[in-house]
């Protein structure tokens, strides 16, 4: 990791995840002088935490050309730096008829936009598990080219790329606030000094909203708390990741699998969840069947938490250097058991660690991938409410276009930061 900051920059990362990481990838390759700048260390947040699927199936089809360029992306960082990137195929199961309805409507958009997923019937199950689940489905969505990476490898490996192609990296350096003249961006504050920069790139994950407001800047996002855990190796012969709605499991390369379940997600009522309420009222509503709410100490903890800081004094970036929630141990042991009722072959399986950690949602699930237009020079990568690792490559590509002024190759429309602009 670099070690002296630079007085100036062409561009100023703020986040050390995924995102953060693979915009400044971009960036270098491009030739452009890039710092990347971390209060904590690099993916000690949720680019580590997550489910580590790589998928197309499923997904809003906003996010589907993303999708799919990360594939080509996911390839290329394999090729250099194993990250466990291997294309499983990734599968939606079907209990009832209500739910291979609903896959179809979703398959009727996918296909024409080139996306290789097929609906299966209950005869094909078998050969796609290759064994006989005691549950029973009577199809699946599936698509054999979505995949699988190792989320404690992916960003590492990508910062390993990003600095090998020129790029600092600076950990243990939270960001203050912006440096602006003339209500444009020219550069940021650390707790170590000033950086000159063209532009800046906030990929801050659940503390964008935090960052945004200080810089007086709306960004509508709230936190949800997300559980997981890993199992001792097992000999369960299922490579595919399933989601089986009540668990969900993809295999890890260590020889254990992760497990999860929709339900696993927990919303914490907090000062902004009140704010925000209009706005994320409609998405609480659709989703209530899986997103739990909970009133708890994390309401008092954010509404302790200053929202108005100047960059002069240490900032609550400084005094919270990783989100490190505890793991909700109830809604994942019932997933393992789910996971061993359907495929009695994990029977064996104990759970060796679980964990948790906190995604950063937006009303409508899509993230912000933008330019702010209130403060030229300033752009938003955030907000990618639980979708983020598998498009991580491709967001950070679409972000590089955005800054250096390219015509990207997926279109950035559905991104912008300015749809949840009040009319």
């Amino acid at each position: 990791m670099a070690s002296v900051l630079p007085k100036q920059v062409d561009v100023a990362i703020i986040g050390a995840g995924i995102i953060g990481m693979s915009t400044a990838w971009a960036l270098a390759k491009a030739g452009l002088r890039v710092a990347v700048f971390e209060k904590g260390v690099i993916a000690g947040e949720q680019s580590s935490r997550n489910w580590g699927w790589i998928r197309t199936v499923g997904r809003d089809h906003k996010e589907l050309p993303l999708a799919m360029q990360a594939i080509g992306l996911w390839k290329e960082i394999q090729a250099q730096h194993d990250v466990g990137y291997r294309q499983t195929g990734v599968a939606y199961l079907a209990e009832s008829q209500d739910d291979l309805d609903g896959y179809r409507k979703w398959l009727d958009k996918a296909l024409p936009l080139g996306v290789p997923a097929e609906l299966l019937n209950r005869d094909q199950l078998p050969d796609l598990f290759k064994s006989r689940s005691a549950r029973h489905w009577i199809g699946a969505l599936h698509c054999a080219s979505d995949g699988v990476a190792e989320p404690e490898r992916a960003t590492q490996a990508i910062a390993k790329l990003a600095i090998a192609a020129g790029a600092q990296v600076f950990e243990q350096t939270a960001v203050r606030g912006l440096d602006r003249e003339g209500g444009r961006t020219s550069g940021i504050v650390t707790e170590q000094g000033r950086v000159a920069a063209d532009a800046v790139v906030l990929a801050g994950g659940a503390w964008s909203r935090l960052f945004c407001g200080n810089t007086g800047v709306s960004f509508p996002q709230l936190k949800v708390h997300a559980s997981v855990l890993r199992t001792t190796p097992v000999d369960a012969g299922l490579d595919l990741a399933i989601n089986g709605k009540d668990f969900t499991c993809r295999k890890r390369a260590d020889g254990g699998y992760s497990v999860s379940q929709l339900g696993a997600s927990v919303a914490d009522l907090t000062p902004d969840s009140i704010r925000l309420c209009r706005q994320f009222f409609p998405a609480w509503l659709s989703e209530k069947k899986y997103l739990k709410l909970r009133v708890g100490k994390r309401f008092l903890d954010e509404l302790m938490m200053p929202t108005r800081f100047g960059s002069d004094a240490a900032t609550p970036f400084e005094a919270h250097r990783t989100l490190d929630p505890a793991p909700g141990m109830k809604s994942i042991g019932v997933a393992l058991d789910k996971l061993k009722q359907a495929f009695p072959e994990f029977q064996p399986a104990q759970v060796a660690h679980a964990w948790a950690g906190f995604i950063d949602v937006t009303p409508d699930a899509i993230p912000v991938i933008s330019g702010v237009d209130s403060v030229p020079g300033f752009y938003l990568a955030s907000g990618f409410s639980g979708h983020g690792f598998g498009i991580g490559p491709a967001a950070g590509a679409l972000m590089a276009d955005l800054v250096q002024g390219n015509t990207p190759l997926v279109d950035p429309h559905p991104f912008r930061l300015s749809k949840y602009d009040r009319h």
